[in-house]
């Protein structure tokens, strides 16, 4: 493993425009550099390299990140590949974190065991390839089918013989447990072994790497199974993989969008035409881990289903599996084609260009379910819209808080004749039974990165702040139950964060989303991580006070993870902040929202901005603290004392002084 101390020196030593500008012509555009973008086709430079930063962003495409994530998306190179090869260019060796020699031994026996099955599914792989040539009924089929040879060439298709030890020729030693292991071959009860594939046309399946992991084989003739893969094996998971990823990075780029359809034959057929944007699942509904790689891969996702009742089937079980995803800045999408047509037949009927008029026109994902719950019950009657709000429960409940399904709730309420509130007041009556109901989908759902904070209820309101819109209650919502308890104070706290903000009472209809969903993050947390991703120095001049003030505040639980991560990883730039966040974490997907502004002009005084920033959050709060008081009717001496305090206190910041 590469210590990540490393990786963070490493950032720091390299340029970001060097590296870029192996592959991209950059010229001057200010304080940044413009070119055209590698990730998709364009004629007018959107491409954005920032020398000062570290960071690259596309506001075309919206591919954004650091030096080393460059090369890895735009090389395809491995991570640990793309470190080394960075490392060599500005004289560094990268070291290795120390472990035991246990540790060392069973790491080499993975990486071993690892690499022999590759060995052994790239000698399948070439002698399927090399079959395919020498097998007439193979080659017709694919023709016609539309194939050619450049793109059977392409994919690497190729073809398993009808003879049952078929591959003896290739591997001498047939009774290699390896191959086994592989999922080439079959061991029957008796001990004798036969190749698991026979009499198919054979789909090399790749990670997102590149290497090949597994295989696809599909009869040419009647018989059953018409589609068999490879078990699963310490390098090939079904539910884990999409076929095609791989090969259509560059494609899904240029359409602006991944098609995700139901066999390998789509995928190639779709290419053949000039459709390069296509991935299948191998053989099972949609899984989490295939919205995780879909997600990465597009912000638009098309799901092409067959027309008849299988399809609508399968589209629905597709449908749950997003709902835990769903957000306002991904757009899913579902394809029903005629009945009797796949993508295949389609798109060799009537043309790619019709295929693509389909894409455009594909049934969001909020239409398909409203419509499909609205088909399954008699709206024109009280017992069937009470049976249609009680089958959607468990569907609203795998959404996360937000915008998306706000609209949603509000669309399906009409529907069903209730108003917002009423129908927000029966999806809370639903309970935690209807919450349950969803926990299965929600378990591959990303989360942010831990922490007591990091569980939090709705965001409180705040009055008779200058600047309130920017703490209302509509402006943010998160993902969590009740908002924690504050820790202990520290010692010489300021007298009035001795109590942590009171909860917001939640709105109707807004239950417990423990689990699901990603936070969005209210105006002050964003200008808050403005400023810390575009001048990290600002963490080492935190003060106690500042730090407490943070600790406390409900709604900065990102912007306590940014100053967390600057502080142990030294990160010197935006770049190496963002290698440094987990992919998957609420963090990471709040710096890419905000690659757009991260690009901008910097500030004359970020200090004085990072300053204010902080008056306004102790405004806020000492301000509250007063309306706790006053609503307490100051009963006490005590009270009245400490109300005269925080008025004070908030006099004087109101008037600058601090």
């Amino acid at each position: 493993m590469i210590p990540d101390s490393f990786i963070q020196e490493l950032l720091a030593r390299v340029d970001i425009v060097d590296v870029v500008g192996r592959y991209v012509k950059l010229r001057k555009g200010g304080a940044n550099l413009l070119g055209l973008c590698p990730f998709h086709n364009e004629k007018t430079p959107s491409f954005t390299v920032s020398p000062t930063k570290q960071f690259y962003h596309c506001f075309g495409c919206g591919a954004h990140g650091t030096a080393l994530r460059f090369l890895t998306e735009h090389t395809g190179a491995p991570f640990p590949e793309a470190v080394r090869g960075l490392a060599a260019s500005v004289g560094m060796t990268v070291p290795e974190e120390p472990r035991s020699p246990r540790q060392r031994a069973a790491d080499r026996e993975r990486r071993e065991e690892g690499s022999r099955q590759h060995r052994i599914l790239d000698q399948a792989q070439a002698h399927y390839r090399a079959a395919l040539k020498q097998a007439p009924e193979a080659i017709e089929y694919l023709k016609r089918r539309g194939l050619s040879g450049e793109i059977a060439a392409r994919f690497g298709l190729g073809w398993a013989s009808r003879d049952r030890r078929g591959l003896a020729a290739v591997f001498t030693h047939y009774e290699d447990p390896a191959l086994l292991e592989s999922g080439l071959v079959i061991e029957s009860e008796d001990g004798r072994r036969h190749d698991r594939f026979r009499g198919r046309v054979m789909f090399p399946i790749h990670n997102q790497r590149g290497q090949l992991i597994g295989f696809g084989g599909r009869l040419i003739e009647p018989g059953e199974p018409k589609y068999l893969n490879s078990p699963e094996t310490s390098l090939f998971s079904k539910g884990n993989e999409l076929y095609g990823l791989h090969e259509a990075r560059a494609g899904v780029r240029a359409e602006g969008c991944v098609l995700v359809v139901e066999g390998y034959m789509d995928v190639v057929a779709l290419a053949q035409y000039g459709l390069n944007n296509a991935v299948a699942t191998l053989g099972t509904s949609t899984t989490p881990e295939h919205l995780r790689k879909l997600r990465r891969a597009s912000d638009r996702i098309v799901f092409s289903f067959d027309g008849d009742g299988a399809g609508r089937k399968a589209a629905w079980r597709a449908l749950q599996a997003c709902l835990p995803w769903v957000a306002e800045d991904i757009s899913m999408r579902f394809l029903f084609l005629p009945e009797g047509h796949d993508p295949d037949s389609y798109v060799r009927a009537y043309g790619v260009q019709a295929l693509r008029a389909c894409l455009d026109e594909a049934i969001p994902l909020s239409r398909f379910m409203l419509d499909e719950l609205a088909s399954r019950h008699d709206l024109e009657e009280a017992e069937g819209r009470a049976a249609c709000v009680h089958e959607a429960r468990p569907l609203f409940a795998q959404m996360p808080e937000g915008g998306f399904r706000l609209q949603l709730e509000r669309e399906f309420a009409r529907r069903v004749r209730l108003t917002p509130d009423e129908l927000a007041q029966l999806l809370t009556a639903a309970g935690p039974a209807a919450v349950g109901s969803g926990q299965h989908a929600l378990a591959g759902r990303p989360v942010g990165q831990g922490g007591a904070a990091g569980n939090m209820g709705a965001p409180a309101r705040f009055a008779r702040l200058d600047d309130e819109s920017a703490f209302q209650s509509g402006e943010a919502s998160w993902a969590g139950d009740e908002y924690p308890d504050a820790g202990p104070d520290a010692d010489g706290a300021p007298p009035w964060l001795n109590d942590a903000p009171p909860r917001a009472p939640r709105g109707p209809g807004r239950t417990s989303r423990r689990g699901g969903g990603a936070r969005q993050v209210t105006p002050m947390a964003r200008r808050l991580l403005r400023l810390l991703l575009a001048h990290p120095a600002l963490v080492s001049g935190l003060g106690d006070q500042q730090l407490e003030l943070l600790a406390h505040h409900p709604h900065l639980e990102l912007v306590r993870q940014l100053i967390g991560l600057a502080s142990t990883r030294g990160a010197a730039h935006a770049g190496a902040l963002l290698q440094a966040a987990d992919p998957e974490s609420d963090l990471a997907r709040a710096i890419q929202d905000l690659s757009t502004e991260l690009m901008a002009q910097d500030l004359p005084d970020p200090q004085a901005e990072w300053d204010d920033a902080l008056r306004l959050i102790e405004r806020q709060t000492v301000q509250e603290q007063c309306d706790r008081l006053i609503e307490s009717g100051l009963a006490t001496d005590a009270d009245r004392r400490r109300y005269q305090d925080l008025s004070r206190r908030l006099a004087r910041l109101k008037a600058g002084a601090g």
